[in-house]
């Protein structure tokens, strides 16, 4: 199964969604859903936040790194820090206003 190709950054300093996803018992069909969906909440964020995937089985470093007991997850970080976690999927109406809001409130802080 290959994932839908990102759009490139625009900037350095573009924040980044990773999506942390568990490495099995997720049917086929799902997964392909998700990759889907991400790839639509990618396109609404356009250059702001770069939304990655990252599958337990193929980066369990990176996962682990996280300290995190529920998968799937996401989190939200700009330059290193972490912004917002949350456990599930970013899905809903709502998440996209909450990104970047949280992305604003982080421009704030930093300057």
């Amino acid at each position: 199964m290959t994932a839908t190709p990102l759009p490139p950054l625009q900037s350095a300093d573009a924040a980044m969604l990773l999506v942390l996803l568990p490495p099995v018992g997720t049917a086929p069909q799902v997964r392909v859903a998700t990759l889907a969906a991400l790839a639509a909440l990618q396109r609404e964020l356009g250059a702001a936040i770069r939304v990655l995937t990252v599958d337990e089985a193929s980066h369990p470093s990176v996962v682990h790194s996280f300290h995190t007991t529920d998968l799937p997850c996401f989190v939200l970080v700009r330059q290193g820090v972490e912004l917002l976690r949350e456990s599930g999927l970013p899905e809903g109406e709502a998440i996209v206003p909450l990104l970047l809001r949280k992305l604003g409130s982080a421009q704030v802080v930093a300057e």
